[in-house]
């Protein structure tokens, strides 16, 4: 499954390197929760929060179903 979670990431990666921010995947647990760490302009952004569930999550979702979250850490 990770693999699926970093081909994901892929594809949205270039929406936040465009704004100067970018992700990085650090783990997923065996019950689908999706560990990341938001870099660079993502890390103190305001609309980090927003940017990870209604971006990173959703994208993630779709293309790997199995997942039930996306968590960040720090």
């Amino acid at each position: 499954m990770k693999d699926k979670v970093e081909k994901a990431l892929e594809k949205i990666r270039p929406f936040l390197q465009r704004d100067g921010g970018d992700v990085q995947l650090v783990d997923v647990t065996a019950d689908g929760v999706v560990k990341v760490k938001l870099l660079l302009a993502c890390a103190g952004c305001p609309m980090a929060s927003m940017t990870l569930k209604n971006g990173i999550e959703k994208a993630i979702k779709k293309d790997v179903p199995e997942v039930k979250s996306v968590e960040e850490v720090k």
